[in-house]
């Protein structure tokens, strides 16, 4: 494995075409009074793209992001950007974190210090960007899946020095963290959650008879994915026709993009009581410049033919913390996950959603230093 600094730099020119084509937006129209009901909100478009064009400055992001070590590494043929940063700890456990969609590696830029600051206690931090995503190469063939993306993650912790490290994610990341132990368990320390993979189904003997409580949950589950989850049978199908759109007009990017954070937040009714308009355009202008919302939602229909399925004989042993945050997506039963996981911390958050590193930091960082800190540490 070859690794090499990175440093976040688009060509201006990019940036001028994207300001050009915010001034030239062909709006759609909208039901009077509709609100977010059929999607995102016009008005707020409206509002947010003269922000885009008028006031926010993607050069500020990337000094944001430059403030922290970047590089490249050469994994299998494939380029993977990362950032790493060390933790001042007397002790600190290496800790890999993946983001998800419609995230990115920015998304977690909030829990640096709180995850690497600390005299005492600390974590080494290796924030990646997945394959498709960021300034990640986009990987144009059939099997770049969750379970193939949790292999290059060993490949790259193993590479960096870890011997034996900790996973960390939500969303997509959840499922790339699961597949690491699973795949890796004799390299794992512990894996900490804040989302349990969509596609996560045990290994249900034949003739055991489902808990109501399991019944209720898939229930659930599927009246959301009825009335939310079009977008996703979209990623999964047919994923590049929606991409001809979203690859070509910023504000369509935006709309997809924004509809997520607006309706799987803990916002109170307001996107921006949780997220900034800076911080909503940061992660949207990372996808717009590096063209990667086709390469990111191949992902899904990657996921689709490999889901999360145990086996009889399969069962993540690595041990498992889990942050429930209470406007999460819908999360199984505690009990449904003991099936297949080896839960050993449950903490039910007094608030924060499905993006929870930029929702509710300080939870999350808290809940993932409590479960480290709760069992001893092998040498690194």
């Amino acid at each position: 494995m070859t690794i090499q600094p990175f440093s976040a730099n688009v060509p201006q020119e990019v940036l001028d075409d994207l300001k050009s084509r915010l001034q030239h937006v062909r709006w759609p129209d909208e039901v009077p009074g509709s609100g977010w009901t059929y999607g995102s909100n016009l008005a707020y478009m409206k509002e947010l793209s003269s922000y885009w064009l008028n006031n926010f400055d993607w050069r500020k992001i990337e000094c944001e992001i430059n403030q922290y070590p970047n590089f490249k590494a050469e994994i299998d043929g494939h380029e993977i950007h990362f950032l790493h940063i060390m933790g001042k700890g007397k002790t600190s456990v290496p800790l890999i974190i993946t983001h998800g969609w419609p995230g990115s590696f920015v998304e977690m830029l909030k829990l640096i210090p709180l995850l690497t600051n600390d005299p005492e206690f600390s974590f080494d931090l290796v924030i990646p960007s997945i394959p498709g995503f960021g300034y990640s190469d986009k990987i144009a063939c059939e099997g770049v899946d969750s379970a193939y993306v949790a292999g290059l993650w060993h490949k790259l912790m193993r590479g960096l020095g870890y011997e034996k490290y900790a996973a960390q994610g939500g969303d997509i990341g959840s499922g790339i963290s699961s597949w690491m132990a699973l795949q890796h368990p004799e390299s794992m320390i512990g894996i900490h959650l804040n989302y349990i993979p969509g596609s996560y189904k045990p290994y249900i003997p034949e003739g055991e008879l489902l808990l109501e409580e399991v019944k209720d949950f898939q229930n659930l589950a599927g009246a959301w994915m009825a009335k939310e989850g079009a977008y996703a049978q979209i990623h999964a199908t047919k994923p590049i026709t929606i991409a001809y759109g979203l690859n070509d007009s910023p504000i369509g990017l935006a709309a997809w993009i924004i509809e997520k954070f607006n309706g799987w937040s803990d916002n109170r009714g307001n996107i921006e009581n949780v997220f900034s308009r800076d911080e909503l355009l940061a992660n949207i202008t990372l996808y717009w410049i590096t063209g990667t919302i086709s390469s990111s939602v191949r992902m899904y229909n990657a996921n689709s033919k490999r889901p999360f399925k145990l086996a009889k004989d399969e069962f993540v042993s690595v041990p498992l913390g889990f942050s429930k945050f209470p406007k999460e997506l819908p999360t199984p039963p505690r009990l449904y996950i003991t099936k297949g996981f080896n839960l050993q911390q449950w903490t039910e958050m007094p608030a924060g959603g499905h993006f929870a590193a930029m929702e509710q930091p300080e939870l999350l960082a808290n809940d993932i230093i409590t479960f480290f800190r709760s069992f001893e540490i092998p040498a690194c």
